[in-house]
């Protein structure tokens, strides 16, 4: 019964490339002496790796000796092969890196609102730098509370998302952002809205009907709530500006959200050097996320504008 022997190059390996690059260059330059230049070491050297190369294939390529250098005719065969070979796998590193030059897909990204007037703008310069190196990238952004980004982002329904950071999910990445500072507000028509700092004691502010955020946030940032007379709730920031512009709540929003209607002489800061908090803003990603370029590009663009 005969046994089929196995075949001598069974795969191919990162070593059998170079001694195949290294094979068409000497054959290229005509022989080892000439090639010695090209590739940039020793005669013997070749010698050893076109030796390596025969002895990986199980055929002899060629005839070396004092008649010179000549191919055998398996060696003019395999010379072939590796040519198809060798300028394949450029095709295959030109394409690739023709996919991170031309990204093509969709991003989907949920923000918590009210972040536009943030004066960093690092998601618009990320954004702005994604579709430059994708024009044909398509980028749905979905307002919702942070606590519908984070979901979101855990049944894949987005691709990242940027809350404000409290405790961690599980199966979630977070990377930190921003800080934003927030501050304590009324509104015109408010019975605080003209009394001077000085007459605002603690139990006169606690007093007050104040409204709460219902989305997650680290309990020192909730302890500020807390010690409110919280009578209303919101979702989202911006939720919590439409009851403080009734003139009939207090509460807390970014200094950079409310800043237009402070110019405007509509909002009022209370005690500004004592209610305030700082609050970091992350984006988030999913643990064990598939790959996805278009994605990992905006990362990258992300991380970069600081």
């Amino acid at each position: 019964m005969s046994t089929r022997r196995p075949d001598p190059l069974a795969q191919v390996s990162d070593f059998d490339i170079r001694l195949l690059r290294i094979f068409r260059s000497v054959v290229e330059c005509g022989g080892f002496s000439a090639a010695e230049s090209v590739l940039g070491i020793g005669r013997s050297a070749i010698s050893q790796q076109m030796s390596d190369l025969e002895q990986r294939l199980g055929l002899r390529l060629c005839q070396r000796g004092r008649a010179g250098f000549s191919l055998t005719e398996e060696g003019r065969e395999v010379y072939q092969s590796a040519l198809q070979l060798l300028s394949a796998l450029e095709s295959f590193r030109t394409e690739v890196n023709g996919l991170h030059q031309h990204l093509r897909g969709e991003l989907t990204i949920g923000l918590t609102d009210n972040l536009v007037t943030l004066p960093h703008m690092r998601i618009t310069h990320a954004l702005a730098q994604l579709k430059e190196r994708g024009p044909d990238v398509q980028i749905q952004i979905r307002m919702i509370a942070p606590n519908e980004v984070e979901q979101g982002v855990l049944d894949g329904r987005l691709h990242v998302g940027v809350v404000p950071q409290a405790s961690a999910l599980s199966g979630l990445e977070y990377q930190p952002l921003y800080s934003e500072r927030s501050l304590l507000y009324c509104a015109v028509g408010h019975p605080l809205f003209y009394v001077d700092d000085k007459q605002l004691d603690d139990e006169r502010l606690n007093s007050q009907d104040a409204i709460a955020p219902t989305f997650r946030l680290p309990a020192e940032i909730q302890a500020h709530y807390q010690a409110l007379n919280c009578t209303a709730s919101a979702s989202d920031r911006e939720g919590m500006a439409f009851l403080i512009l009734t003139g009939r709540y207090i509460g807390y929003l970014p200094d950079h959200y409310a800043s237009l209607w402070v110019q405007q002489g509509r909002l009022r800061a209370l005690k500004p050097t004592a209610r305030f908090y700082d609050l970091s803003l992350a984006s988030v990603t999913r643990k064990g996320r598939r790959p996805h370029l278009v994605l990992e590009s905006f990362l990258e663009s992300l991380a970069a504008t600081r």
